[in-house]
């Protein structure tokens, strides 16, 4: 998650949307890594994108396309190979309030989850979820046990371990496996 810094929209959570990789030939090209599942909304000609660093932008994608299955996006007055390379590495963010609804009630962006209390189901409070980490076994809840300075445990995210998920009370609770808690 990130926060606003001057020059954001009033009020308005900033999220990562992608970022800027090396150049891709020498008209101002680059290759974006696309952190969104719907690329072809985000990097419409004419989306304008927050920038971190800031004073690297914003950028407005002027156009986008796929080559050998990656994104490749050309900004606005960004028109030589040096200055796509002097953006490598930047952070393309977006207003948080302008993401799609999620439809299913299982469902949440990693952004929303971030920060949350969690508890278990027996009322012991733990800490806050700090990250959202995804792997081919799964998602995985990374939470600071706020009792034990500097320690961390990983949830799995599935509802046998996860029952609930209140948004809007700010509240994850748990029903960790036996000996999670533990290690």
């Amino acid at each position: 998650m990130t926060s606003g810094t001057a020059g954001d929209p009033p009020g308005g959570e900033l999220v990562a949307v992608g970022r800027i990789g090396k150049a891709h030939g020498i008209r101002g090209d680059a290759f974006v890594e696309p952190w969104t599942d719907t690329p072809e909304e985000r990097f419409t000609p004419g989306a304008r994108l927050v920038t971190d660093p800031a004073d690297r932008g914003p950028l407005t994608v002027e156009a986008a396309r796929e080559h050998s299955g990656k994104l490749v996006v050309h900004f606005a007055g960004r028109d030589d190979r040096n200055a796509v390379e002097a953006l490598r590495g930047t952070l393309l963010l977006m207003p948080a309030a302008e993401r799609p609804p999620i439809e299913d009630p299982d469902e949440f962006y990693d952004t929303d989850l971030i920060g949350l209390a969690v508890r278990t189901v027996t009322g012991r409070e733990l800490g806050p979820v700090t990250d959202v980490l995804h792997s081919p076994a799964g998602s995985l809840l990374a939470v600071a046990l706020t009792a034990e300075a500097g320690r961390e445990v990983l949830v799995p995210f599935r509802l046998e371990f996860v029952p609930t998920v209140d948004l809007a009370a700010g509240l994850v609770e748990i029903d960790p496996p036996d000996g999670l808690l533990e290690l």
